[in-house]
């Protein structure tokens, strides 16, 4: 049993400077939890308190059924991976793997097997007997992680393995780490700033900002419905476009309204705060997927068809990224490669009505 539960756990540094103000959370047994956010924003360090590296200020954590704020970390049953693989150079890979089963004074048959059949997993057969500086990026990466596997630990960390690889390498990298969990069926915590690592490879994502969880669900439900401005523009590539509106009512029916909009809000955008919203500006939210060209989209929707001038066309082969400004805010429209645009071409675009996010404007948190 492995969960790990974070009981108002804060971490302050002797400079008094406070980087997990309040963390409440709780990852369930077996489950890939990626937490994700910017530079600074507390997710290493959450990761270092569950490793033990970091200590806690106040606070439970709990892994399993036990308060771990006092365990050393090689009494935690936790194994991680670093950024830097953290390999020794002068050991083969059989070595570096079977280091920690060594030292536990593991029978050398039991090491054997636990090592031979972790390469195999990896794909690392043919290569224990090399030596660290005789492999690639992602081949060390791996090793790493079988160094990780042999012990067979309750939880993995991971903090940002893949940020040194190429964007291949990563690719690749991260479907072997999600295939990995499904074979060692154990908890899995990563750590990353890549929005794409977090979306592909986890159960659930934990959204942080200066050391607050802003999100805490599932990759699908954070995309579609993002708890405030932070999330609904951090999770997304290319991010989503904002821009200022009037929330009007007319009878039962809510609209969005400025200089070129008037359009009708659908009834399952609405929620019961809507009214103390009518008459104020709010902060319309559109994916840049959601803005369409095509003709059928447009002649669907012609009560939300707006026009634009393009900065700038970025084909990136199976899509193509329109650019442009809409009443000072720069936006992106994001449609496949079928187009023929250019830049300085004037166009006609759609908003998909039934994809649209609204923002409290001053407490930036979504109210549909």
């Amino acid at each position: 049993m492995a969960r790990i539960s974070f009981q108002h756990v804060e971490k302050t540094y002797d400079n008094n400077v406070t980087v997990v103000p309040d963390l409440n959370l709780d990852i369930k047994d077996k489950e890939f939890v990626v937490l994700v956010g910017p530079s600074g924003c507390g997710k290493s360090t959450t990761l270092r308190m569950i490793a033990g590296l970091e200590s806690i200020t106040s606070g439970k954590l709990y892994i399993g059924d036990r308060v771990v704020n006092e365990l050393q970390p090689k009494d935690r049953d936790i194994a991680m991976v670093f950024q830097t693989y953290a390999l020794y150079p002068h050991m083969t890979v059989y070595k570096n793997m079977a280091y920690a089963l060594q030292l536990k004074k593991t029978p050398k048959d039991e090491i054997d097997r636990k090592v031979k059949h972790a390469a195999e997993i990896l794909g690392l057969t043919e290569y224990l007997n090399r030596k660290p500086r005789a492999l690639s990026g992602g081949q060390r990466q791996r090793v790493a992680l079988g160094r990780a596997m042999v012990r067979n630990p309750e939880v993995f960390l991971l903090d940002e393995p893949l940020s040194n690889l190429d964007a291949k390498l990563r690719t690749e990298m991260r479907a072997q780490i999600a295939k990995l969990h499904k074979q060692l069926d154990t908890t899995f915590v990563y750590v990353t700033h890549d929005q794409t690592e977090a979306m592909t490879m986890a159960d659930r994502i934990v959204v942080m900002n200066k050391g607050v969880i802003q999100q805490f669900d599932t990759p699908a439900h954070i995309y579609d419905h993002p708890a405030n401005l932070f999330v609904a523009t951090f999770i997304g590539s290319p991010k989503m476009n904002l821009t200022d509106v009037l929330l009007e009512k007319k009878g039962n029916t809510y609209y969005i309204k400025n200089e070129d909009l008037h359009f009708a809000i659908p009834a399952g955008k609405v929620n019961a705060t809507f009214d103390q919203y009518v008459g104020k500006t709010v902060t319309l939210g559109i994916r840049p997927e959601d803005l369409h060209v095509e003709k059928i989209m447009v002649d669907t929707y012609p009560d939300a068809v707006f026009g634009a001038t393009l900065d700038l066309v970025e084909n990136t082969g199976s899509e193509m990224n329109l650019y442009f400004n809409y009443h000072g805010k720069d936006m992106i429209l994001k449609t496949p490669s079928r187009f023929d645009y250019r830049d300085g071409d004037h166009i006609s675009m759609a908003i998909d009505k039934n994809k649209i996010h609204l923002f409290d404007k001053e407490t930036e948190k979504a109210i549909s």
